[in-house]
């Protein structure tokens, strides 16, 4: 149930809304000046809209107007007034009210703005909520400084309406960083449209782009809408620009400075209003140099240069990254969240993982649907990762580490050797059954039964 703040200084306007509005299913809180509205809002909450009058003793309505705006900004408030003019109803709206009646009041006029007010409210409501929720799905997770460093860079550069382009190895998270940009930005109500420009085939990537008329090539049976036009008014994502041919390039640039456009066999000129955010995995500088990248086009996308560090420098970021995937693979399994151990942890950590968060976030899939445990152990990773650390000399591995990691390998060569009994396997290494025991649960070795 909605509920509604009622301010006027009059007792029968004040009973006579709340009676209709009850009437109409929503539920009132009256207040007889501003001060007791704004005491009301502090007290038990914002409503979900204020009817708010004018002219009344102590502060008038529009400065309690002003304050509502600054202090709950998203709080809709439609004034009232006896003595309206188009000026004053001007002033108000300006000052943030959603609209402006005149008394005496028309009830039916009264019920229809409240329930567009409310209306616009929750889609406004409805539109945070799905823009934090894009924020979430494309968080870009981490403690390093490094991706501290490009948080702070996408705040700074997302609302304006600068060209980006985006640097870094395959697998390291450049499509994210646009998305955050994208999402950030002031064209975040607008599409974002992406295209990987490595994965069409060159006879299409024209079309792909800018789009066709009918009748343009065999096989164009119905004109085609491009990417840069579905992008208008938000985001083209141009996802490995440097695999596009010097000719794509070359229509590129030209629509990057006109923003104008023709579809491939078309004549008119469409207007097209588009950021464009670049990514590549290859340097550029070398490709301009062996003339395979424009460069024009090179500097008419690096307005704003943003580089994603690959995993391997930011190894501090690897267990944060692998918790985050394995919640999200567990939830998508529905079974209860798989907590990682931290011999599994360092163990990651340490690792150069030339895939990048990409290698990372498939192999921690394949660990939540093939362990079955409720922890994800050592002993759940793959023997490439384990053996390569127990091998690394001191560089990733503490001696204690390298100790533990060549003890537990000797445990289960002498445990398999002894048919996992633990009791033949204690007293062939000349140690207590209690202290072996320990030493299995410490290493979270699972002692197969017969």
């Amino acid at each position: 149930m909605s509920r509604i703040l009622i301010v006027d200084d009059e007792d029968g306007i004040r009973s006579s809304l709340s009676g209709i509005l009850g009437d109409e299913g929503y539920a009132t809180t009256p207040a007889a000046d501003g001060e007791l509205a704004i005491g009301s809002i502090e007290n038990d909450g914002p409503p979900d809209l204020v009817l708010l009058d004018i002219a009344m003793p102590g502060r008038d309505g529009v400065e309690i107007l002003i304050e509502i705006s600054q202090r709950w900004p998203e709080l809709p408030v439609v004034m009232m007034s006896g003595h309206g003019t188009i000026e004053t109803a001007v002033r108000t709206t300006r000052h943030g009210a959603y609209d402006f009646i005149e008394k005496p009041l028309s009830i039916d006029k009264v019920l229809l703005t409240i329930q567009h007010a409310l209306e616009k409210s929750h889609l406004e409501d409805e539109n945070r909520r799905l823009r934090a929720q894009a924020l979430r799905a494309h968080e870009i997770l981490g403690s390093s400084e490094a991706v501290a460093e490009l948080k702070r860079q996408i705040e700074v550069a997302a609302p304006s309406n600068g060209w980006v382009l985006i640097t870094g190895e395959n697998g390291t998270g450049k499509e994210l960083v646009a998305r955050q940009i994208h999402c950030q930005s002031r064209r975040v109500n607008a599409p974002f449209i992406e295209i990987n420009c490595a994965a069409i085939p060159e006879e299409l990537i024209e079309s792909e782009l800018f789009g066709h008329e009918r009748g343009a090539f065999t096989g164009a049976v119905a004109r085609k809408q491009g990417r840069f036009e579905l992008a208008h008014s938000g985001t083209l994502f141009l996802d490995e620009v440097a695999d596009m041919s010097l000719m794509t390039q070359a229509k590129v640039l030209r629509i990057l400075q006109e923003q104008t456009f023709s579809r491939v066999g078309g004549t008119d000129l469409l207007d097209v209003d588009v950021r464009v955010i670049a990514a590549t995995n290859k340097d550029l500088e070398q490709e301009i140099a062996e003339d395979r990248f424009r460069e024009d086009l090179y500097y008419r996308l690096n307005v704003i240069p943003f580089h994603v560090p690959p995993l391997r420098e930011r190894a501090e970021d690897v267990p944060v990254l692998a918790k985050e995937f394995v919640a999200e693979f567990c939830r998508e399994a529905g079974v209860p969240e798989k907590r990682i151990t931290p011999a599994a942890a360092k163990i990651l950590s340490g690792h150069s993982w030339p895939g990048n968060v990409r290698e990372l976030r498939n192999l921690m899939e394949r660990i939540v649907i093939m362990s079955p445990g409720a922890t994800i152990g050592a002993n759940a990773l793959p023997d490439t990762l384990r053996s390569s650390a127990a091998a690394d000399g001191g560089t990733s591995l503490s001696l204690e580490d390298a100790r533990r990691s060549f003890e537990r390998e000797y445990l289960l060569a002498r445990l398999a050797e002894h048919g996992w009994n633990i009791s033949r396997t204690a007293e062939a290494i000349g140690i207590a059954r209690e202290s072996l025991s320990r030493k299995i649960k410490s290493y979270e070795i699972e002692v197969e039964r017969g």
